[in-house]
């Protein structure tokens, strides 16, 4: 019962509080902190587990009241050491967010550094035209490919797994790394800033069991990335030479070269890409307008 004790106490001293100015920055730290919480896990696995936490608890109320002493013991030796279980259980989650805020800056700076983001993004723009040409013929000729486009979290940990290219972007390029039997066709490709910065890498799979069963490892590899980063994620079907792009954890098919390079553009250069994605009614409906399959 030293929960609901806490509770009584904390509510007996709100008459006799006085606050003031650091009180009210504290508040609206605090509801800072949840809010960007709760957003970044909303359209994640993590938001069932937020809700399967919050069951257990209302359970451990429920066991509490009845006075049942063994199954109290359990959940307070779980709530005891909630802090190591939640980060354990979100990790990949709270590894998102300390490389959010750490790149936000960091991408600013970097800009200036090199003159300002203009540059930037002409050689990105360029990137997304080559890559959109190579995807088509790849489609073309059922050639399988994926390629990972990294934007604001660095996913070093996947880049150490492939084979250092780190060239400018051309079709051809992309072509001759992907073509069937070639050293580093079964990987994927991993663009940074416009260049072609490796290639061969292997990414993780998504474990979601969403995913259709028509689809194969390229895909679920596809999807996998786009779950733990940032980056938007372009596949060629060996199969069916469809292509798709997976950005947030989800997948949209059947895109045409126009369309794919449409997106990239949307989504690596325009301002507003990011609110497109992160925007009401999904991931990707402000953005991607290609048939779901």
């Amino acid at each position: 019962m030293a929960v609901f004790d806490n509770f009584t106490e904390f509510f007996s001293r709100i008459p006799s509080l006085k606050p003031g100015l650091s009180d009210f920055l504290d508040v609206c730290f605090v509801a800072f902190i949840l809010y960007n919480g709760i957003k970044l896990i909303r359209d994640t696995r993590a938001f069932q587990l937020v809700k399967g936490l919050i069951f257990l608890g209302f359970i451990y109320l429920v066991i509490n009241t009845l006075k049942m002493e063994a199954s109290s013991y359990i959940f307070e030796f779980v709530f005891k050491n909630i802090f190591i279980i939640l980060v354990i259980i979100f990790q990949q989650e709270i590894r998102q967010i300390f490389e959010k805020v750490g790149t936000s800056k960091l991408a600013s700076i970097s800009l200036l550094l090199k003159g300002g983001s203009e540059e930037k993004n002409r050689v990105v723009n360029e990137a997304v035209i080559e890559i959109s040409k190579a995807v088509q013929r790849m489609s073309d000729s059922k050639t399988g490919s994926l390629i990972v486009m990294e934007k604001e979290l660095l996913i070093g940990d996947v880049i150490k797994t492939g084979t250092s290219v780190d060239a400018v972007v051309t079709h051809q390029l992309i072509g001759n790394i992907f073509f069937p039997n070639s050293p580093l066709h079964d990987g994927a490709a991993i663009v940074r800033n416009g260049r072609l910065l490796c290639a061969g890498c292997v990414l993780p799979l998504t474990k979601s069991d969403k995913i259709s069963s028509d689809l194969g490892t390229r895909h679920r590899a596809a999807l996998g990335m786009s779950e733990q980063s940032d980056a938007i994620v372009v596949v060629t079907s060996e199969e069916t030479g469809i292509i798709s792009v997976a950005v947030g954890g989800e997948l949209i098919r059947n895109l045409t070269e126009a369309e794919l390079r449409e997106k990239l553009i949307d989504y690596l250069i325009d301002e507003g890409g990011e609110h497109k994605i992160r925007g009401e009614g999904g991931v990707l409906n402000k953005i991607f307008k290609g048939k779901k399959k």
